[in-house]
């Protein structure tokens, strides 16, 4: 049934519906409207609270009520009472809370502990401390703030207590805006000078600069310092950034005439001789491998090239690809050891090493080889014997090259225990022939084969009416 105009007016009016109009104070916008003032409404928690008469609350200790000192107090206060006493249940006269709903905010017992813990933090990160008294913070682990330090003098008053307390932590913590302090004076070599004095925060401060890499600054502060061989070094370190090898060595090359100490001095010059060295021997063998007409190299492949190698590994590649050679060439290992004074010992060790690779047990043997005043040889090493059966060993030795050596050892039980280790049966069955003990050969007899060579010599020794043994 259709209702005329005046119908539907007195039905709105009387109805407690209410129809959408943009102007409507209820509608859903307003509402938010209405929670977002009620909000803003709410002072801050650290505002005092003011009413309309300008009367100021205070509580009984003659704070300020609502001021963050009567919060924090209160709200210990409140957790005291909530441990000590059971909770009560609230009264119907008790002042409604805000409602949740209305301001979106919530003023329980673990918000406040929070906004108060957060307080807390924040007056022990800004609060006025003195350089003193930030040292010892930082010692404790607490945050400080160092921003207040400004001035050269505030800052190097801090890196002087900072140094009384010969803490090295508090001193990294304040060497990192030291850097920052730099870019504020036209004059670095002020801040130089104040650190020169302070030798334990300078320490510091290169090592800072050294971990961040910053190598201007760096050299700044060695010249300025008058620290002409740190200099040198520290350009000196700058080839390692360099990947091309003709330009390293250009680079080293430049390097020679920089102020170097002795010893510095010497190694610099070999770096750039035994790169100059490298590059030539890189190059020819390179050419000789891919000819493919050298036997060396198609018996054992390169796996690497030899340029940036260390000492050492050059010499251990000489050793093994270029042995035969006369002296005169550069990849001679007699050559290379004269070039850069290699001792005897480290040379015996790693043409060793080298030629038991590549089985040139003839080139072993010679390694031993030693004539005395009246032209008998005899072998003679620089090692011990059971360190050269160790590399032989290694090398997968043949059992008569391995035996000979063992037999080198002086001392009977080692030598003893090497030959049962490697299995050389006869310098076992030759010791306990030597020491008459034979007990000890009937004993190794079982460890023998039946029917060997050397099950024969042991019978042979046993029945042998010439040999006094001791047991």
């Amino acid at each position: 049934m259709m209702k005329s105009k005046a119908d539907e007016e007195d039905f709105w009016h009387s109805s407690k519906c209410k129809p959408f109009t943009f102007d409507d104070e209820d509608d859903e916008f307003s509402k938010l409207k209405e929670s977002k003032q009620t909000v803003n409404n709410i002072r801050p928690l650290v505002d005092e609270d003011e009413d309309d008469d300008d009367v100021e609350k205070v509580s009984w200790s003659g704070e300020p009520v609502g001021s963050i000192s009567w919060s924090v107090r209160e709200t210990a206060a409140s957790n005291q009472r909530t441990d000590r006493e059971p909770t009560l249940p609230k009264s119907s006269t008790d002042t409604p809370a805000i409602s949740r709903s209305l301001s979106g905010y919530s003023l329980s017992s673990d918000n406040m502990k929070s906004v108060v813990i957060m307080v807390s933090c924040c007056q022990d990160f800004v609060s006025d401390w003195s350089p003193e008294e930030t040292v010892h913070r930082m010692q404790q682990g607490k945050a400080v703030s160092l921003e207040k330090f400004r001035s050269l003098q505030d800052k190097l008053f801090l890196l002087d207590f900072a140094v009384s307390a010969n803490d090295g932590n508090v001193i990294t913590a304040s060497r990192s805006w030291i850097s920052s302090l730099f870019l504020l004076f036209s004059c670095p070599e002020v801040l130089f000078r104040e650190l020169q004095s302070r030798q334990m925060a300078l320490r510091h401060f290169i090592h800072y600069l050294t971990e961040i890499r910053d190598q201007r600054l760096l050299l700044e502060l060695f010249r300025a310092l008058g620290r002409t061989e740190d200099v040198a070094l520290l350009q000196y370190k700058e080839h390692l950034s360099i990947a091309d090898e003709n330009k390293r060595r250009d680079f080293l090359k430049s390097c020679l005439n920089l102020p170097f100490s002795p010893e510095d001095s010497a190694h610099v010059q070999d770096h750039y001789t035994l790169l100059e060295r490298q590059i030539i021997i890189e190059a020819t063998d390179r050419q000789a491998e891919r000819g493919g007409k050298v036997e060396i190299f198609q018996k054992f492949p390169r796996r690497a090239s030899i340029l940036n190698m260390p000492l050492i590994t050059t010499l251990y590649y000489c050793c093994f690809y270029h042995y035969p050679e006369s002296e005169g060439t550069y990849s001679s290992p007699l050559n290379i050891r004269q070039t850069f004074r290699i001792s005897e010992k480290q040379y015996f060790v790693t043409a060793l090493a080298a030629r038991a690779k590549v089985k040139a047990w003839l080139d072993v043997d010679a390694l031993f080889a030693c004539r005395n005043w009246l032209g008998f040889t005899r072998k003679k090493s620089p090692l011990s014997f059971q360190r050269v059966v160790d590399i032989l060993q290694k090398n997968s030795a043949p059992m008569q090259v391995l035996q000979e050596y063992v037999g080198l050892v002086d001392d009977s039980d080692l030598r003893i225990s090497l030959a049962q280790k490697h299995k050389c049966h006869d310098i076992v069955i030759n010791t306990y022939r030597d020491m008459k003990d034979r007990q000890l050969l009937l004993g190794y007899l079982p460890k023998v084969e039946r029917g060997s060579v050397e099950e024969k010599k042991i019978n042979e020794l046993l029945n042998n009416l010439q040999i006094r043994w001791k047991n």
